[in-house]
């Protein structure tokens, strides 16, 4: 049998040079996960706020505080309203939504989407119209006027916390019409949601804007049926979309604080405004409880 006669130092440096190859990997390892996480920040710029949970999107208020600014009835273009935007800046720039009240319907109808909503980072205008009695084609152009003086004519406050790439409309009955109007005019939107929507026009297809629509299964005015059915179904099948219908809702539903309209209002808002992928886990899979009578969707999102 031969037997290995141990050469000096040998073991010694085969051990030092392996704790070496284990402290490289391990840096490359560290790096690769710090690279990580810096590329995760650069793909999801517009995240705003800490980590979203259940209790998060369903609260009353979300992180940021905020503040309010009157617009006059007398300027162009739509209504007048109400602004509500974050006070902190510290994070950036925020999207922008405008919100549309329907037929008959004074901005109060809609006002308590603006605190709510821009409490979890987001500029809200809440608009007048120009009469009670507009159509939907004029609430959708009102919206969009309403979007154009935030990012161009509001007061420097206001103005310069918006991301004028980052906008939104949302809209209730007449004014949900109008948000589907909206958005077929300006495909460069980034979300919208028609909350129990009326309008004679039933087809949708041309829209390219991330939809999220809200019907209440005992609508009397714009029945899902007749409107929030086939709106949805009218979209294109490729689109980001959902189809919320509320549990035993009327067509009023959206006039007054309403946590799953919200919850899932703001969930599509920060996941297409904002692109922010953390708030895809309360739309997909599709969510259900007791508040929900049915949920359709495309999962998973694309945009």
């Amino acid at each position: 049998m031969r037997s290995r006669v141990p050469q000096p130092g040998k073991g010694a440096r085969g051990r030092a040079r392996r704790a070496i190859g284990v402290v490289i990997a391990a840096l490359a390892v560290a790096g690769g996960l710090a690279g990580a996480g810096a590329a995760t920040a650069q793909e999801n710029p517009y995240e705003r706020g800490p980590d979203p949970t259940e209790d998060s999107i369903e609260a009353v208020r979300g992180p940021f505080s905020v503040a309010e600014q009157n617009v006059s009835s007398l300027t162009p273009g739509f209504g007048g309203g109400t602004i509500y935007y974050p006070t902190d800046t510290s994070e950036g720039t925020f999207g922008a939504v405008a919100v549309a009240p329907g037929y008959t319907a004074s901005e109060s109808s809609m006002s308590w989407y603006g605190p709510r909503i821009a409490s979890q980072g987001f500029v809200v205008f809440t608009i007048d119209t120009n009469t009670r009695y507009d159509q939907p084609g004029s609430r959708g152009d009102q919206l969009l006027a309403a979007l154009d003086y935030l990012v161009e004519d509001a007061p420097l406050a206001v103005r310069s916390r918006i991301d004028p790439d980052r906008l939104g409309v949302m809209g209730h009955s007449m004014g949900g019409g109008g948000a589907l109007e909206a958005s077929a005019d300006r495909p460069s939107l980034q979300a919208a949601i028609p909350l129990t929507p009326w309008n004679l026009d039933k087809t949708w297809s041309e829209i390219r804007v991330p939809t999220f629509i809200i019907g209440a299964e005992n609508d009397s005015i714009a029945s899902v049926r007749t409107h929030a059915e086939p709106f949805y179904e009218s979209l294109p099948a490729t689109l980001d979309k959902a189809y919320l219908e509320l549990n035993g809702a009327t067509h009023f539903a959206p006039n007054t604080s309403n946590t799953t309209i919200a919850k899932y209002s703001i969930s599509w808002l920060k996941r297409f405004i904002d692109n922010d992928t953390r708030y895809e886990q309360f739309l997909c899979p599709a969510p259900s409880g007791f508040a929900i009578e049915e949920y359709r969707e495309t999962c998973p999102y694309t945009g």
